[in-house]
């Protein structure tokens, strides 16, 4: 197939709908959008479709894009991805981007949901209680990342230098990492590229990426994802991710 008809493919793949021509009040710009992310990029790298829309999923409730997380919602259904998976890859955002901004990509994500008929609330997910949620979100930070953030930051006044890290465990690790309902290998992709998104969070975008590659994520399954998350996050934050960890995406 040439790029048009990869186009093409693509696009019925996800949107059940033909790609672009003349439709429209801007059929070019939307021609060049199409045929470079659903032509292009999606046909380049090992990820399927169905991992490629978590990490649009993913960004696009990054960037608070609201009416494009919805449509990519309907597609991530598409192909494949269960509501709960959809609904993970967004939860887990929220210690990254603030409780507001997952807030409002809920509200998005359950709009996409009921549209398609999906009954809500969704089986709930989570595995920890009060009691052991920082034990077990030790469990989980440990092999990753060690105790390399409850290190860094022994200088904190008063209560803050334990404080600081113990919400990162039980927060990051104990109350999101530890639900079911998505594997961990993806749930450290998928945080890649949501820090890749943010910008300016390249200390973390390479902690995250060494953590990836120990979740066992490969190089070229990292590269990917940055890539295609470039079609929505911009090159230039593509470019500072991909910069930002060169020294461990080309380590042999």
């Amino acid at each position: 197939m040439d790029r048009v008809e990869r186009t093409e493919a693509t696009m019925q793949e996800l949107f059940h709908q033909p790609a672009v021509t003349t439709e429209g009040t801007d059929p070019e710009f939307m021609r060049i959008l199409q045929r470079f992310i659903f032509g292009d990029v999606c046909h380049t790298g090992s990820l399927d479709n169905r991992i490629r829309e978590l990490v649009t999923v993913t960004v696009l409730a990054t960037l608070n894009t609201l009416p494009q997380l919805k449509a990519h919602t309907q597609a991530a259904l598409n192909v494949g991805c269960t509501p709960i998976e959809i609904r993970e890859a967004i939860y887990q955002c929220a210690p990254f981007i603030g409780f507001p901004k997952t807030l409002n990509a809920i509200g998005a994500m359950n709009e996409a949901f009921q549209a398609a008929g999906i009954e809500l609330p969704l089986p709930e997910q989570g595995t920890v209680s009060e009691e052991n949620r920082n034990e077990r979100g030790l469990q989980l930070q440990a092999p990753l990342y060690g105790t390399e953030i409850k290190d860094r930051y022994t200088w904190l006044p008063g209560d803050f230098a334990e404080f600081v890290p113990r919400m990162l465990t039980e927060l990051c690790f104990g109350d999101y990492m530890s639900r079911d309902g998505m594997d961990g290998k993806t749930r450290e992709l998928l945080t890649v590229v949501l820090l890749a998104a943010l910008g300016g969070a390249e200390v973390q975008v390479r902690s995250h990426v060494e953590g990836a590659l120990k979740a066992g994520n490969s190089r070229e399954e990292l590269v990917c994802a940055l890539v295609h998350a470039g079609c929505y996050m911009g090159i230039p934050r593509l470019f500072n991710a991909l910069n930002a960890c060169k020294e461990l995406l080309t380590r042999e």
